[in-house]
């Protein structure tokens, strides 16, 4: 059964197993205050491998850094070639100098 927390009128909290069909608390059963159910956020439980520091750190990361072989077992060559477009080294955005400042709107006299 899960724990639910409840804040009572004066701001004081208490918890209480209930289950998961029966109706929420109204009244405090120990003092009489009317209550609200706290929301809480549900635990984040991590299971397998790949969640802690030396699980990622591994044979994998130096293989993906490692340059490509050719089907021949060469390493294949990293200088672009007329059939590969180089990278493009403009920006698609514009940048914040070349985007005018708002006009400033007249005073009122």
């Amino acid at each position: 059964m899960p724990l639910y927390t409840y804040r009572r009128e004066d701001g004081t909290t208490f918890d209480i197993r209930q289950g998961f069909h029966d109706e929420p608390l109204t009244i405090d059963p120990h003092t009489g205050q009317s209550v609200v159910r706290v929301v809480q956020p549900a635990p984040i439980i991590f299971k397998g491998s790949g969640f802690y520091v030396n699980d990622s750190r591994g044979k994998t990361n130096s293989t993906i850094n490692s340059p490509k072989k050719s089907e021949n077992g060469d390493k294949a060559d990293s200088t672009p070639t007329a059939d590969t477009p180089a990278p493009a080294t403009a920006s698609a955005e514009p940048s914040a100098a070349s985007i005018p400042a708002p006009a400033k709107p007249a005073a009122a006299d």
